[in-house]
């Protein structure tokens, strides 16, 4: 069995803070596996550097862990490298120089590429990221917005390949229960943090506030540093919305499975995972179109993505489908279709083992 040294610079896959990163990290170990390839964490090494201050140090770092691999893999070295996710903010210190010394192919799995963040603080992360993608034999596209900077400045040699957001069904009850009657029911899932989670649950509010005498209920499963913040911007709903903290698979389901849709304005969401659980326990979705949201949801069929940062579209959008149970109920039965005939474990191994299979067919010399 072919072996893949897996690496993910932003967030290991063994990180003790739950989140979307950590999610898609362990997926894709699945994924390989599934694939018929045998993956190995080779680092958990975290190279994310939010204000650009510690570029410098975290390269060292790198630079030291991958002469210990290169070391600790010569005799026995795997037959690929893989990464997942690396940016201006998270670069691969380490994935470049091992494959280069063991003659490796060296993929990339969700990479991004920023011109703008070629100078000021983040400059050396922004020289490390580009140099890794172009080392890349390989880029599989996760979000199709970076297609085309990925294109733009593709090396000579290298593949694109799209591989799209995917869930592993076997964590999710094949036959959600049905949901209750009554007010229409809402649900967010998401962190609760500074920065550009707290930006959406500003959003959520204002939203909410705009939905006027229409009956409705709020489910929050998250928590976090900024739990505070978000039950202070939530208080004036009062007791329509009920957080329910950091929940297990089991209380998740649970939640998705009574909504009657998901709603987050998910401020610069890479594409946000909860959106395609939600969708794979029936329930819609509507969303702000940040991102690689369009690619998780489908508008007017599994759900609306509305313009980003508008919180007046998101209203209209939760009134409108309030008042259609009959597009609410084609809408369930299209989530499901596509959460789980089209983003399943399934589908993302094919993918993978279509896009890699060429690159280790051959055994190395």
């Amino acid at each position: 069995m072919r072996r893949v040294a897996f690496y993910a610079p932003l967030k290991a896959p063994d990180h003790p803070v739950p989140s979307g990163e950590r999610t898609v990290a362990r997926l894709l170990l699945r994924a390989l596996a599934a694939a018929g390839f045998a993956p190995e964490v080779a680092s958990s090494l975290r190279s994310r550097d939010p204000d650009g201050s510690r570029h410098a140090a975290l390269r060292a770092q790198g630079e030291a862990e991958a002469a210990r691999l290169i070391a600790q893999l010569r005799a026995a070295p795997p037959d690929l490298w893989f990464t997942y996710h690396l940016y201006y903010k998270a670069p691969d210190w380490i994935g470049p120089a091992v494959s280069s010394a063991l003659g490796l192919p060296y993929v990339v799995a969700e990479g991004s590429r920023a011109g703008k963040r070629a100078d000021g603080p983040h400059a050396l992360g922004h020289a490390g990221a580009e140099a890794a993608l172009d080392a890349a034999s390989l880029v599989l596209v996760m979000n199709r917005r970076d297609r085309p900077a990925l294109e733009a400045a593709r090396p000579r040699g290298q593949v694109l390949a799209d591989l799209p957001p995917f869930l592993d069904l076997a964590e999710w009850p094949s036959q959600p229960p049905g949901r209750p009657a009554g007010s229409l029911r809402l649900l967010t899932v998401a962190m609760m943090r500074a920065g550009d989670k707290l930006a959406s649950y500003r959003l959520l509010a204002e939203a909410l506030a705009l939905l006027g005498d229409r009956p409705w209920s709020l489910d929050i499963a998250g928590d976090g540093p900024a739990a505070d913040a978000v039950a202070a911007l939530l208080a004036p709903f009062g007791p329509r919305v009920r957080r329910h903290g950091a929940l297990p698979p089991a209380g998740l389901s649970a939640l998705y499975a009574a909504a009657d849709l998901l709603v987050w304005p998910a401020v610069n969401e890479a594409w946000g995972m909860a959106l395609l659980e939600a969708q794979a326990h029936g329930c819609p979705v509507v969303a702000g179109g940040y991102g690689g949201v369009p690619e998780v949801v489908r508008d007017g069929v599994t759900g609306r993505v509305t313009e980003p940062g508008d919180a007046a579209a998101l209203a209209r959008a939760i009134r409108d489908l309030a008042a259609a149970p009959a597009q609410r109920a084609a809408m369930r039965d299209a989530a499901l279709a596509f959460a789980r005939g089209e983003r399943g474990l399934e589908a993302a191994a094919a993918a993978l083992r279509a896009a890699l299979t060429p690159l280790v067919r051959e055994p190395r010399a």
